[in-house]
């Protein structure tokens, strides 16, 4: 079996996630009890009992789902065989690729959470609060929105910001641009176009301070080759040496998610297995449509575990 591990990203928070996980097995609770370490703080606690608004703020969230898609893979390890250098690929949905970095050794677990409390401040930093936005734009290829974004821009940032397959893009730039390519997708035959509940438009232009925020963080930073070839953002091609793998995290703030051509990348590779490690299944649910040919498993709880059985000792 030709499998990859994927990582989701921001907006798979729950309050509750990694609880269940951290109770049943110590290897995840080690790595909560890391992640809150390296922060100074009990970022576990708000993941396990809330509020919701300060587990959804950036700075918390993206931590927050790394250290739970870690602990997953931590427990596979132990319970199920896992070994991430027989995987072919691991890839990740924006910060999500933060978590694959880690989960294949090429970022230690406290140099991982840093970063992304270091991102996730950069970002929400980069736009006031109400000037930026970002939509959904359904039933709408990325090449029709594409031409969407830019007359909507007339003279302002409207970017493709996510190309998630399955005929979802997500579009980012000023809140009144946005506004403009809602209505202009609408006008063109998209089934829906939605505003998102976002703090900020990340993955656009006007995320360029926090990708100098972060070229400053990760030049302070040890990056070692991955043990499974990573699928980058950016480029939706494997890379694994070091220094690209730093750049791509640098441009990943304010370039596009290429999630369908990383998906399509995988399963042109000879890739029939996804397993999403982590919270939530949103990934899972992609994988469906760009390669009906392959399987999507989330995994993100015990009963997940208990199903998976031995499935990676063979």
């Amino acid at each position: 079996m030709s499998y990859a591990l994927i990582f989701p990203g921001q907006g798979s928070q729950a309050v509750g996630m990694g609880k269940a996980l951290a109770e049943a097995f110590p290897q995840a609770r080690a790595v909560f009890d890391e992640v809150d370490a390296a922060l100074g703080q009990k970022l576990s606690d708000v993941m396990f009992e809330g509020p919701a608004e300060t587990l959804t703020l950036t700075a918390n969230a993206q931590p927050a789902l790394m250290a739970v898609s870690l602990a997953v893979v931590r427990v596979l390890e132990a319970e199920a065989g896992l070994d991430v250098a027989k995987a072919r690929f691991v890839a990740g949905h924006s910060l999500g690729e933060y978590a694959a970095l880690a989960a294949a050794g090429s970022l230690s677990v406290s140099d991982t959470a840093r970063l992304l409390r270091i991102r996730g401040d950069a970002m929400q930093a980069a736009v006031p609060v109400g000037v930026g936005a970002m939509a959904a734009i359904l039933g709408m290829e990325i090449d029709a929105v594409r031409d969407v974004v830019a007359d909507a821009a007339q003279g302002e940032v409207c970017d493709a910001a996510n190309d998630n397959g399955g005929g979802q893009v997500v579009v980012s730039g000023h809140k009144a641009a946005v506004e403009r390519a809602i209505t202009i997708a609408q006008e063109r035959g998209a089934k829906r176009a939605i505003l998102l509940p976002v703090s900020a438009p990340f993955h656009c232009s006007l995320m360029q301070p926090a990708a100098d925020a972060m070229r400053e963080a990760l030049a302070k930073v040890d990056i070692k080759a991955p043990a499974a070839p990573l699928v980058a953002n950016v480029h939706a091609v494997e890379i694994t040496h070091p220094e690209a793998i730093r750049e791509g995290l640098v441009a990943q703030v304010t370039g596009s998610v290429r999630w369908r051509e990383s998906v399509a990348y995988m399963a042109g590779e000879g890739v029939t297995a996804f397993y999403e490690l982590g919270s939530g299944k949103v990934l899972s649910g992609l994988i469906k449509r760009i390669a009906p040919e392959a399987t999507g498993t989330a995994i993100g709880a015990p009963a997940d575990i208990a199903a998976i059985g031995d499935t990676f000792r063979g």
